[in-house]
């Protein structure tokens, strides 16, 4: 079983980009569980969702506490401990962000790859709108190798549609070509 947990703020889409993420594994014929984790519903605040996926059925609904994967939308939350908080040592981190973050971790973090990509700007050149989440999912099939950007594009017809799709699509193969990765060795 792969654990991937989304960090970002109401109204980026983490919540909608785990939802279509679970969606994309099972369109790959694995069995998935989005994980949502928000106080009050509005606009900024900070918000987790995660998602488990395995080739079983998956039982467990509790909160994720050592993700493989850790995506963050939120380039604020960058340098915050929680988005490393309990990933695990052979993990992913993806981060959107506008600048190089290398040099910006201590040796404590443990990670195998940095993953980073101005998801922002993409989402802003093709969408219009500052909401990265296609775009991070469709870095997160780079990164991760877990999930084809076939089943990432065609997990997208379940939240748009027309023009709306076709933009959506457009982000996520831009962060399918546009991250970074960053072999991440602290050893």
């Amino acid at each position: 079983m792969k654990e991937i947990r989304f960090h970002g703020r109401g109204g980026q889409g983490a919540v909608m980009g785990a939802s279509m993420l679970a969606y994309a594994f099972v369109i790959e014929g694995k069995h998935a569980a989005s994980i949502p984790m928000f106080g009050f519903e509005r606009r900024g605040a900070p918000v987790t969702a995660s998602i488990r996926f395995d080739d079983q059925p998956i039982r467990d609904t509790h909160l994720i506490y050592e993700p493989d994967c850790s995506v963050v939308l939120d380039p604020s939350f960058a340098r915050s401990p929680d988005p490393i908080d309990g990933l695990k040592g052979d993990g992913i981190l993806i981060v959107n962000t506008p600048k190089e973050l290398e040099g910006h971790f201590s040796n404590e973090c443990r990670v195998k790859f940095l993953g980073m990509l101005d998801a922002t700007g993409i989402a802003l050149e093709e969408i219009k709108r500052p909401i990265s989440n296609t775009c991070m999912l469709g870095a997160l099939a780079r990164a991760t190798g877990w999930v084809s950007l076939d089943a990432v594009i065609s997990c997208l017809e379940m939240s748009f549609k027309g023009e709306a799709l076709k933009r959506n699509a457009q982000a996520a193969r831009r962060g399918y070509e546009s991250i970074n990765l960053i072999p991440f060795d602290r050893g």
